[in-house]
């Protein structure tokens, strides 16, 4: 799933309650403690091209790698969440994004182009899901994304 969608589900799912940006930045984070990182560093470096599509695998820093099974693992995202829930719940909700990022990216990887390790580092099952960018899938999560935001809007009335 592209980080846009990631976080505009969590800020519609998560962030209703309260703490909207917390939900829509945990919403997205998986993806920019990896992929957001890199592209800053090339974006910096005077590397960056736009358009083109994935970079090939074998152009993207062994570090990306470790960030992106971190971020997208449920033992770390609940272990965190376990934690600050703790000591500040409303905090903890709206950082459900990561976990629901995760439950998304799960089936919409395929296995040539970081397949989702749920239970990273326990486990490196991943399944080889149908690319998101294929329109019968991208299609229905715009559609999916607006509708929700629709509902929250009435629901607030």
């Amino acid at each position: 799933m592209d980080t846009f969608s990631h976080a505009l589900w969590a800020r519609g799912l998560f962030g209703y309650r309260s703490r909207p940006w917390i939900a829509l930045f945990f919403g997205a984070m998986p993806d920019l403690v990896s992929f957001g990182i890199l592209l800053l560093i090339r974006i910096l470096g005077g590397d960056f091209q736009f358009g083109g599509g994935p970079p090939p695998i074998d152009t993207i820093p062994w570090w990306l790698f470790i960030n992106y099974n971190i971020s997208h693992s449920f033992i770390s995202a609940f272990l965190c969440i376990g934690i600050v829930n703790r000591y500040r719940k409303d905090i903890a909700f709206a950082m459900l994004g990561w976990p629901f990022h995760i439950l998304l990216d799960f089936p919409f990887h395929p296995k040539e182009f970081f397949p989702t390790k749920l239970f990273w580092p326990l486990s490196d099952f991943s399944f080889d899901g149908i690319s998101w960018s294929r329109p019968e899938i991208w299609f229905p999560n715009l559609a999916g994304i607006i509708i929700l935001f629709i509902y929250r809007k009435y629901q607030s009335n």
